[in-house]
């Protein structure tokens, strides 16, 4: 069976940044909050299946899988 690929999603506010990660076969995923410090959160998330609606919504853009694996290495 092929693994599903995630999806990435980013949003820049005026000193933070969000990017996630959501797995679409089972709505899983991780939220980094990058801080103006450099410091990074991590939180491993539960979606819903609206969650693709709810990042659009929230204005949230797509991000390459880079980008998102270079601020999860540091968190």
């Amino acid at each position: 069976m092929a693994k599903a690929i995630s999806h990435y999603f980013k949003r820049n506010f005026d000193d933070y940044q969000i990017l996630v990660m959501v797995n679409p076969t089972d709505f899983t995923g991780i939220e980094l909050i990058v801080h103006p410090d450099g410091r990074i959160e991590k939180t491993e998330m539960e979606f819903d299946e609206e969650i693709f609606d709810d990042l659009e919504v929230d204005e949230f853009k797509s991000c390459s899988p880079l980008e998102f694996q270079l601020y999860l290495a540091k968190a």
